[in-house]
């Protein structure tokens, strides 16, 4: 999961993105609500945390410009503030879900699994592509019969593609949704993440399940399938 805070507490910002990443997540953090507006608008997020008092503006006029850029990705307002007029005006503007500060992480980690469990976000938590199986749940991956070590972004990199088996991902939307915003995209980061991802899921004479298409991207299917590619 790649999650956007906004939150202009950095103290509060990080303590959520280390609960967050030890968990497997992409963290990328805006400190105003100018920034948070503009990631929330132009990258792929899973989920965004959104606080309401922010500098530049506040998080009712962040959460209406995302929802008006088309964007439906699921927003859980944190803050300090508990009237019920706030509470409603989020809501109205598109919120998913509303936690007052001071806050429990387990209580926010469980509070995005079940937007992600949403019909609208639904997603498999175990993930299969011919013999090699992801288990997002347990952060497990194996290959037939095989236990395969991955590091979490390599991980994670795996789970995108997988997730968008048969589609070819672009290097830029790669980078977009498995890496933060801050990340360089000039770096050969991506090749690299896939090189290695390639040699470990596939072991001895397993086939190749990972295709790099010229000029388009990347893909994960069946050997069958990427021969027709």
């Amino acid at each position: 999961m790649k999650v956007l805070i906004v939150e202009d507490d950095r103290s509060t910002a990080e303590i959520v993105k280390d609960s967050l990443t030890a968990n497997s997540h992409t963290v990328d953090i805006a400190v105003d609500g100018a920034d948070g507006s503009f990631l929330g608008r132009s990258y792929a997020y899973d989920a965004i945390v959104l606080d309401h008092s922010l500098p530049k503006k506040n998080g009712l006029v962040v959460c209406r410009e995302i929802r008006a850029a088309g964007k439906s990705t699921p927003i859980v307002f944190l803050t300090a503030a508990d009237d019920m007029e706030t509470k409603i005006a989020a809501f109205d503007q598109g919120a998913d879900d509303y936690m007052v500060k001071p806050f429990s992480l387990q209580e926010l980690h469980a509070r995005l699994r079940a937007l992600g469990k949403r019909p609208t976000q639904e997603k498999k938590s175990i993930l299969r592509v011919d013999d090699l199986s992801l288990d997002i749940n347990r952060h497990s991956i194996t290959r037939g019969d095989e236990l395969i070590h991955l590091t979490r972004k390599e991980f994670n990199l795996l789970e995108y593609l997988m997730q968008n088996a048969g589609t070819i991902l672009s290097r830029a939307l790669l980078l977009e949704h498995v890496w933060t915003a801050d990340s360089d995209p000039f770096s050969n980061t991506v090749e690299a993440h896939i090189r290695n991802v390639r040699k470990k899921i596939c072991p001895k004479n397993n086939p190749n399940l990972i295709a790099n298409v010229p000029g388009r991207g990347y893909v994960i299917n069946t050997p069958e399938n990427l021969k027709r590619l």
